[in-house]
This record gives structure tokens, C-alpha cells and sequence, in this order.
């Protein structure tokens, strides 16, 4: 059989992308190496799913972090009301979150994966699992169709690459499609993690293993350069940090800005001088105490060493013997306990990959390959990313339904447009 198009990978870009093109009734043929459709998108969330994010268009390209213009298309071509929309016509009921975060009403990731299987299903694409692809096919500059691993080929007018990248590489996310599109010609931003935790040279991080710290604004810098800012909650653990403020801050700490600053202002809310009024009413209320029993009011207990020990303050000192330059030495490291980041954590420990195919060569209005006609990109393995908060998924929706509708549109004319 000769299909208008085969989608390779079985994401959510990919699942999406080849409905969108079986919807006028033309054979689509959807190939997936797994065992099962949507393995990463049922990880996502912690196993929730955070679909999509509810925030407007202005909101969405504030929270790009690459090529944000590349998107603008895609992005108004399928909104996120459009994907609500969608799922809920195919039986999945959504909530909104804090920070505009859309997940199922279930909390159930597998719910999402069935809803798309049903779009699927509806639009008669025909579904091959354990599926292997070895390369696309091409003549005389154009995508003809595909090889698979075990030698078959099968033929088609167009093929649409949605492979993902390479993190959770148990997932199947192991750079295949890379492979390919390097292979017929494209160029590859170098892949790197993107919403990781991150290395820091301390040793001290090791002791404060396991505290959560909520309400803190962290700021990144190389060579005093601010690279950028976010505010919420962040973790420690026996390498560095981790947890929603850091994953963020992850994204702009790439080569070559490392090692990078991290500046932690553990009370945001209050100024330089309403904490030191702060400090002084403890003292007042503590004046007997040693230093490391005075700040229980004000930090975690195991935090409390740390803090001393970068302020140049011993932990035994009396409160009442504190002079206002040693006080003054310790709001400014409440204000600014600072880490040095070495570097992020591998590329599997990520929950995207920064890098892939570069935009330059694939057109935004269509997702279709400026270098080989028919040849279709669609979600992660294009270079794009976002901050977390539903942003990546949308992109991977948004990039996968345009691919999928240009590839139902449109007929192999010349390349390079």
C-alpha cells in the first residue's frame, strides 16, 4: 500500500500529527519502535499529565526559552483552547491548576494517551508498534517513504519525523530521529538537557540532602551577568539542587555560560532593612541563646548551620555578644546564599532536550523541511523548549497538528521555499 504519510514516533506530537492528516480520509500509517503509544506522555506530571497551559499567547512566548518566533505560527494554528477543546470532544474532562496548568480531571496520564488513541481510531490511521525505522527513504530530493530495521520498506508521498529527543531514554527517546534527519541532509543543534537539576561545586549541599525550600527567589549569573530570575520552590539534594525553580533556571545555564552563579534570597518578601529589624526583634526576644538556637523562627533547623558558617559566624556565639557588622553579614547571606553550578545532570536525568534539528531549515508555517520535500518535523526534536507548566506539551500539540495539516494540504512541489 502506498500511504500519503507515515508519521515516525508515537508521541503526543506524533499521535496528533497523523489524525490531523487521516481526518480528510487519506491513508496515514503511524510507526512507533515501543510497545506502546505515548510511553514518555504517560511519565509526564509525575504521572498526571499537565497537558497543556491555560495562559495566553504572550504568556506561551514568554515561556519559550528557543526559538520562540519559530513557534508563533504553529502556536496560533492550534491553541490551547483548541487542544481542550479537542480532548474533551474525545471524552477527557480537564481542570485548571495553579500557574494555569491544564491537567485531566483524573489525574490520570493514561487517560490523555487514550483519548488520542480514540482520535486515532477515529480517523482510521492505521498503528504499528514494535516497529523499528532505519532510515527515510528518498528520491530525487523528495521523502518517498521509509526503511524499516528488518529490511522492509513501505512507500509513501510524505513522512512526518516526531521521534522526541533524548532524555528518559527508557522511554524509546534515544536519538533516532536525529540520525535520520542528519542523514537527509538537515543540521543539528547540539543536543543538551533542558529542565534538569544541576550540579553545584559546595560540599555543604550535601548536608542540607532532602530540604525543600518554598517561597525563595533565585536568581542565575554568569561573569555578573543575570541570565535569569524565578521565584517558588526549589530542593536540595546530594549533588546540587533540584525542584520547580531550579529545573527552570536550567534552561538558561547552558555552555558557555558555566560555571554559573546562583544567588538564593531566602526571604524575597522582605527588604534588606525589614529583615535586619526582623533579626533584631529574634535577637531581643532570644539574648541568652547561642546563634544556631536564635534562627528557628526564622530558617529550618538544618538550614540554620549553613547560613551561620557563610555568614563567617560561629555557631556558638551568644546573640547578645552579635556586633551590627557581624548581623549586617548575615542578612546579606539570607539575602544571598550563593551556589557555583558546575554544570546540569546527564541528558537522561532531563525532562526535555534543548537542541535538535535547526530551525533554519524547516518552515514555520508548515513544519515542512526547506532541504527535502515531503519531509515533515513535529514536536522534540526540533530545536525548541520551554519553561515547565504544560508550555512543552503545547508546542509538541501545536507543532504536531500544523505538520499534520500541511502534510494533508499540500503536494510535493519545490523544496526551499
Amino acid at each position: 500500500m502506498n500511504y500519503a504519510l507515515i508519521v515516525i514516533g508515537g508521541g503526543p506530537a506524533g499521535m496528533l500529527a497523523a489524525a490531523t492528516a487521516a481526518a480528510g480520509g487519506r491513508p496515514v500509517l503511524l510507526l512507533d519502535k515501543n510497545e506502546k503509544l505515548g510511553k514518555k506522555l504517560y511519565l509526564t506530571g509525575k504521572g498526571r499529565c499537565n497537558v497543556t497551559n491555560y495562559g495566553d499567547l504572550d504568556d506561551y512566548l514568554a515561556h519559550i526559552v528557543t526559538n520562540k518566533k519559530f513557534l508563533y505560527s504553529a502556536l496560533k494554528s492550534f491553541t490551547n483552547r483548541q487542544l481542550i477543546t479537542l480532548l474533551e470532544s474525545l471524552g477527557l474532562k480537564t481542570k485548571v491548576e495553579r500557574g494555569n496548568r491544564v491537567f485531566p480531571r483524573s489525574d490520570k496520564s493514561s487517560d490523555v494517551i487514550k483519548a488520542l488513541q480514540k482520535h486515532l481510531a477515529v480517523n482510521k490511521v492505521e498503528v504499528r508498534l514494535h516497529t523499528p525505522v532505519k532510515n527515510i527513504m528518498l528520491q530525487e530530493g523528495r521523502a518517498a517513504g521509509v526503511l524499516l530495521n528488518d529490511g522492509q520498506t513501505i512507500r509513501a508521498e510524505k513522512v512526518l519525523l516526531a521521534t522526541g529527543g533524548l532524555s528518559y531514554r527508557q522511554t524509546g527517546s534515544t536519538g533516532d530521529g536525529y540520525r535520520m534527519a542528519l542523514e537527509a541532509g538537515h543540521s543539528l543543534v547540539p543536543a543538551q538537557p533542558a529542565l534538569v537539576p544541576l550540579v553545584t561545586a559546595e560540599a555543604w549541599v550535601k548536608d542540607l540532602q532532602g530540604l525543600s525550600l518554598k517561597n525563595v527567589a533565585v536568581q542565575a549569573a554568569f561573569n555578573n551577568k543575570v541570565l535569569a530570575e524565578q521565584s517558588g520552590e526549589m530542593l536540595f539534594t546530594h549533588f546540587g539542587v533540584s525542584g520547580p525553580v531550579i529545573l527552570s533556571l536550567s534552561s538558561y545555564i547552558k555552555p558557555p555560560h558555566l560555571p554559573a552563579r546562583l544567588s538564593i534570597d531566602l526571604k524575597p518578601a522582605l527588604t534588606f532593612e525589614q529583615l535586619d529589624t526582623r533579626l533584631q526583634r529574634d535577637f531581643n526576644r532570644y539574648p541568652a541563646k547561642h546563634l544556631k538556637n536564635s534562627l528557628d523562627d526564622l530558617l529550618p533547623q538544618k538550614l540554620i548551620p549553613v547560613v551561620l558558617a557563610q555568614s563567617g559566624l560561629a555557631i556558638h556565639k551568644p546573640v547578645i555578644q552579635l556586633s551590627k557588622k557581624e548581623r549586617s553579614r548575615l542578612v546579606q547571606t539570607l539575602k544571598d546564599l550563593a551556589l557555583t553550578v558546575t554544570g546540569p545532570r546527564p541528558l537522561n536525568e532531563a525532562i526535555i532536550t534543548s537542541g535538535g534539528v535547526d530551525v533554519r531549515e524547516i518552515n514555520p508555517s508548515t513544519m515542512e523541511s526547506k532541504i527535502i520535500r515531503g519531509l515533515y518535523f513535529a514536536g522534540e526534536i526540533i530545536d525548541v523548549d520551554a519553561l515547565t507548566g504544560g508550555y512543552n506539551l503545547q508546542i509538541a500539540f501545536s507543532t504536531g497538528y500544523l505538520a499534520g495539516l500541511s502534510a494533508a494540504a499540500s503536494k510535493n512541489t519545490g523544496a526551499g521555499r
